[in-house]
């Protein structure tokens, strides 16, 4: 249980720099945006490269060609939904949530929060971070793609193009 042989701990030390080499170099060539701000299709490709570069490590089972192939086909996919989604935006939808609004004019949605599993506490603590003290004074927090809440003060707010891709921007 606490040693079985010089031999595994070899392979786990060898294997893993090389492994670790490997996603350092997957992860460069995929780009920037697999390391930024998550939505769920990048958490989900995040979670599992890190499941194959265990299974790698600690299974004596699967090779190190088999462990690359597998984070090669999975930094290739994230990489082609990546390129495809920037390419065709309405494509975008099937693979990221897109941006609700939660206030609007000071007033909150209680219908996007509730669709979006919010209270108004953690609007109200949003605002708060972000410097606010007074919901009146905002014109709009917004649920990002990435889960973040994005908050935007009247005096911020200029003519709104950047809430254009927002659900509910109507309301603005």
């Amino acid at each position: 249980m606490w040693f079985d042989s010089w031999d595994d701990v070899v392979r786990i030390v060898l294997v893993g720099a090389a492994s670790y080499t490997a996603l350092v170099i997957l992860l460069r060539l995929a780009g920037k945006r697999t390391l930024s701000q998550l939505n769920a299709f990048d958490f989900v490709v995040t979670v599992a490269l890190g499941s194959i570069l265990a299974s790698v490590l600690l299974d004596s089972t699967l090779s190190f060609t088999e462990g690359m192939t597998a984070l090669a086909l999975l930094g290739g996919l994230q990489f082609s939904v990546a390129s495809i989604s920037s390419r065709w935006p309405r494509t975008r939808n099937i693979i990221t949530a897109d941006p609700v609004l939660l206030l609007a004019n000071g007033q909150i949605r209680h219908e996007a929060m509730r669709r979006n599993r919010l209270t108004e506490s953690e609007i109200r603590q949003a605002v708060r971070s972000s410097g606010g003290g007074d919901l009146s004074q905002i014109r709009a927090v917004v649920l990002e793609s990435n889960g973040k809440i994005s908050v935007i003060t009247d005096s911020q707010f200029g003519n709104g193009s950047a809430l254009e891709d927002v659900l509910g921007n109507e309301d603005l």
